[in-house]
């Protein structure tokens, strides 16, 4: 009989905008949140923890954070918030006040306990850039964070990637200091996994002796595009989330969940045995 798992879902790059205006033009973004929340209640069994890992709305400004709030009221599960390059911690903060490990310190880095697992949140959010940083108080935060509690499974949440995904004009806007990262995160394997957005697709990769592993977008999706002059376009790709799903006898396993309706399930098998 294997335990309960613990279960945390992550949505990234929501990219909300104020009074029903379109993103790019083209893209509901409060519309997919919506659509997104739908599939995070429906799941079951219910994950204990959604992290949102950055790009909470598209230009910062405290009427896209209401309109934020808003929607997020209507998730039936706990949540915690992280900046990234289009957001601004002061009028995040204003407008979610009573969250509490908003509210302190320059950057905006928090943990926090979910059953077994630790989950260490990053702030890599620099005002006025596109790209990602974390400062050396950051860092000697972290370290000391993974060394109290050197045999809890931890997450590192950030919302820069620490690392190329060969799209060039992502890659731009990466971590600009990556070793650093990675030089803390190799001396404790209690590491499961680094967790990213930004890049608006699911990918992951080795990085300092874990997994990194980047979360689609819950609306538009950054066009595969591996050309070195590939240009910045996006693109309506089925939209979709992670869930981190951590078992101690097995650690942890990812999944890549869908957002939208699709026909099915459909039964595999029948009275008669394999359907044909």
């Amino acid at each position: 009989m294997f335990a309960k798992p613990t279960l945390i879902a992550q949505i990234s790059d929501l990219h909300i905008k104020a009074n029903g205006r379109l993103s790019y033009k083209k893209v509901d973004t409060q519309a997919a949140l919506l659509r997104a929340i739908d599939t995070l209640n429906a799941l079951r069994p219910q994950p204990d923890m959604v992290v949102i890992t950055g790009d909470l709305v598209d230009f910062g400004t405290v009427e896209e954070y209401q309109t934020l709030r808003l929607a997020l009221r209507r998730l039936q599960l706990p949540f915690r918030l992280m900046p990234g390059n289009h957001d601004d911690r002061q009028a995040l903060r204003a407008v979610f006040i009573d969250h509490d490990y908003l509210q302190h310190g320059a950057t905006l880095n928090w943990q926090l306990k979910v059953g077994p697992l630790k989950l260490l949140a990053l702030d890599s959010s620099v005002p006025e850039q596109p790209w990602g940083y974390v400062d050396e108080y950051q860092l000697t935060w972290l370290e000391e964070s993974l060394t109290r509690e050197p045999a809890a499974p931890t997450l590192v949440m950030l919302h820069h990637p620490p690392f190329t995904c060969g799209i060039d004009h992502m890659d731009r806007q990466r971590l600009r200091n990556p070793d650093a990262l990675a030089a803390i995160i190799a001396r404790h394997p209690q590491v499961e996994r680094v967790l990213c957005g930004h890049l608006h697709r699911s990918l992951q990769t080795r990085f300092a002796g874990t997994l990194a592993v980047c979360a689609p977008g819950v609306s538009h999706q950054v066009a595969f595009d591996l050309q070195p002059d590939g240009p910045a376009h996006f693109v309506l790709e089925p939209p979709g989330f992670l869930l981190h799903c951590w078992q101690p006898e097995q650690g942890m396993v990812t999944h890549q969940c869908a957002i939208g309706d699709y026909s099915g399930p459909w039964p595999f098998y029948d009275q008669h045995g394999l359907i044909d």
